[in-house]
């Protein structure tokens, strides 16, 4: 080998050792978030703003949040949770799992009956009636043993008294963006959905009928950050964020409510 070829590669060498802290630095700045899959949408626009204001990027995972639960018990690489309901992040900081003092109530979710724009049901005039028409075979929810939309989703269709009579139609998804998924993809005719899901691109076209908030318990949606997070400095300032006049508008564009008496609505369509 050459010395010219030698050099290249000592120098190519030392360049990766000096550079390998910077990249380890930099991946240590993503604050990990384990998220609810009601969020997809509004998170990401939530991160964009967060990164480019702080500086810092925020790595989100989607998923169930009785699931989350489960994994963070188990040591999952996570810094800050926001789940679809406050009591796995309540236990979770009772357990010593979570940082004491930060949970933090965000938001109220909201679910609709949501079908298609082909769908021949008059929803605005049928409400809970349309599930009960012929053409519809299948009706997606979240999967309520782990799921909190899941869990509301059953409490409102009892409340409606139409339960039993569709209960054979249910199929579930392991969270509410599976839910979503079905419906969307005419795997199943309707769905009882997050309103932050209807409200996406890809399914503000569609139909939907905003379900009641007193025919179920309320979807009260908490954060906290968790015990094993890296850069706690960075992770509170992104739920400060989040809690924030331009985070708060960010959600409600999407959907969830404040988390007061009062619940916000989207006009029947």
């Amino acid at each position: 080998m050459r010395l010219s070829n030698i050099a290249r590669v000592i120098w190519r060498s030392l360049m990766f050792l000096f550079l390998l802290p910077l990249l380890r630095s930099a991946h240590a700045q993503e604050i990990r978030v384990a998220a609810a899959a009601d969020l997809k949408f509004a998170l990401d626009e939530l991160g964009g703003r967060f990164e480019r204001q702080m500086g810092r990027k925020i790595d989100v995972t989607y998923g169930s949040s009785g699931n989350f639960y489960a994994q963070i018990q188990n040591g999952a690489p996570f810094d800050i949770f926001l789940s679809a309901d406050i009591d796995h992040p309540r236990k979770l900081e009772a357990a010593g799992w979570a940082e004491p003092g930060t949970l933090y109530e965000y938001a109220v979710g909201q679910i609709v009956i949501w079908m298609p724009v082909a769908a021949r049901a008059d929803l605005a005039t049928l409400e809970w009636k349309a599930l009960l028409q012929p053409g519809v075979e299948r009706i997606a929810i979240a999967n309520p043993e782990h799921a909190p939309y899941g869990r509301a989703a059953v409490a409102a269709l009892r409340n409606a008294g139409v339960y039993e009579q569709v209960r054979r139609k249910l199929v579930y998804g392991e969270n509410i963006a599976q839910a979503a998924q079905f419906v969307a993809s005419g795997s199943a005719q309707a769905g009882i959905l997050a309103l932050s899901l209807a409200l996406s691109p890809a399914m503000r076209g569609g139909k939907r009928w905003l379900i009641p908030a007193n025919t179920h318990p309320p979807i009260e949606q908490g954060a906290v950050i968790l015990k094993n997070a890296k850069d706690k400095d960075s992770t509170r300032a992104f739920l400060t964020f989040l809690k924030s006049d331009a985070g708060r508008k960010i959600l409600e564009s999407y959907g969830f409510a404040a988390p007061s008496p009062h619940v916000a609505s989207v006009p029947h369509q």
